[in-house]
Parts: C-alpha cells; structure tokens; sequence
C-alpha cells in the first residue's frame, strides 16, 4: 500500500515515457526533464505510449518505490501538453489510477436548499 506522508506532492509527466524504464530510468527522467528530486519523497507519475499503462515512482526514506499499472480496458487521462508537470492532489491520483477523468469529476449530487 502506499503510504503518502502530509506535505507529499504528486507530479505528473507531461507526454509519453518509454515503459521499459525503470528504477535508474525514470530516475533520471525525473532529474534531467522534470528537474526535481527523485529522493524528494514525492511521487512521479509516468504514462506510456498506448495510454494503458502508469508507473509512479517514489522514495520512502528507505528506498525507491515503483509501482506499475496497466488497464485492462480504457485509457488513464493525461494532460495535452507534451512537456512539462502537473500536480495532483491525492483524490486526484485515486480517481486516475481507476481510469476515471480526474479532471471533472462528476458529482453523484447537487446540495439543495436546507430549509
């Protein structure tokens, strides 16, 4: 399970990454594209080509975590821009790893008037 500590931000790559990368790969991708820390604690979210597949990765403060995912049916929702990040929120990174558009979400209801 993961385990986000308060205060973590999750980024997200713009554009597509190679899937075949891993530990060192996104690593580096981290360091030279996003220019951030991969040891920082904070979580780096990566999407292939296809759509189908995500990896994040992160540091716990033993090691690097990575963790991959891929959809059997439908795509995860990424940005248009082909460079740069996004940062999510945690119920944000929830709703894209069940493939639901992260970006507006549909409320289930509307608050009415109380009196």
């Amino acid at each position: 399970m993961i385990d986000l500590r308060t205060g973590t931000k999750i980024w997200l790559a713009a554009g597509v990454t190679d899937m075949r990368r891993g530990f060192d790969g996104l690593s580096a991708k981290v360091q030279t594209v996003l220019e951030q820390q991969p040891f920082s604690g904070h979580v780096f979210v990566f999407r292939g080509r296809r759509g189908d597949i995500v990896k994040l990765l992160w540091w716990d403060g033993d090691g690097l975590c990575l963790f991959a995912k891929r959809l059997e049916r439908g795509r995860f929702i990424w940005p248009q821009a082909t460079e740069g990040t996004v940062c999510l929120t945690r119920a944000q990174l929830s709703m894209l790893l069940e493939g639901i558009d992260w970006r507006r979400p549909q409320r289930t209801w509307t608050p009415e008037i109380a009196v």
